[in-house]
């Protein structure tokens, strides 16, 4: 299915040169006397990698024919991680490279979005908050109110972020995932 560039939007997938990609950001500029162009923000999804491509503006684009899927996440094996998909109850699994940045988010038995291409995984997609267990963190010290003063914390999946002198081990807070910044106390 071919787009035309008023149709793109963020997180899209395209095909560009036989290789599947995501759209993260987008320009369309009209210049005085020159021709419309497109500057494309895209990760290439096989490998990871982002980059800028400047293409004609008028040039029609390949939307993926993809398809987004509940799953849950459920162990590691190695380096290789399994999901169930939550409709269909079958079992697959995804290479840390596919998975990406992903994995400091999520732990066994969360459910999150994954992306299907050819009817083969592609991509996880994360919310815009989790919340996770802080496991490690130095105690706060009596008397230091300064405002917005922050020490490093450590998350049940191994991500490390600055957090409030009030944070303890043990609390759960939420964590935004495109930032990876501490968001507040969970319920």
């Amino acid at each position: 299915m071919t787009i035309s560039s008023s149709e793109i939007r963020r997180n899209m997938t395209i095909l560009l040169d036989d290789d599947l990609y995501q759209i993260l950001d987008w320009q369309h500029r009209q210049a005085p006397k020159a021709p419309p162009t497109l500057t494309l923000k895209i990760r290439q999804i096989s490998t990871g990698n982002v980059y800028e491509r400047k293409v004609p503006g008028n040039q029609k684009l390949t939307a993926a024919p993809t398809e987004r899927r509940s799953v849950q996440y459920l162990y590691a094996e190695g380096d290789l991680y399994t999901f169930m998909d939550n409709t269909t109850f079958d079992q697959f699994q995804m290479s840390e490279s596919l998975i990406g940045d992903a994995l400091s988010y999520i732990s066994e038995g969360d459910s999150v979005e994954a992306l299907f291409y050819d009817e083969k995984p592609v991509l996880v997609e994360l919310p815009p908050s989790v919340t996770l267990t802080i496991e490690r963190t130095e105690p706060g010290l009596r008397g230091d109110t300064q405002s917005g003063a922050n020490k490093p914390a450590t998350t049940s999946t191994g991500l490390t972020l600055q957090v409030p002198l009030f944070v303890s081990e043990g609390d759960r807070i939420s964590i935004s995932t495109s930032t990876g910044e501490y968001l507040g106390r969970a319920d």
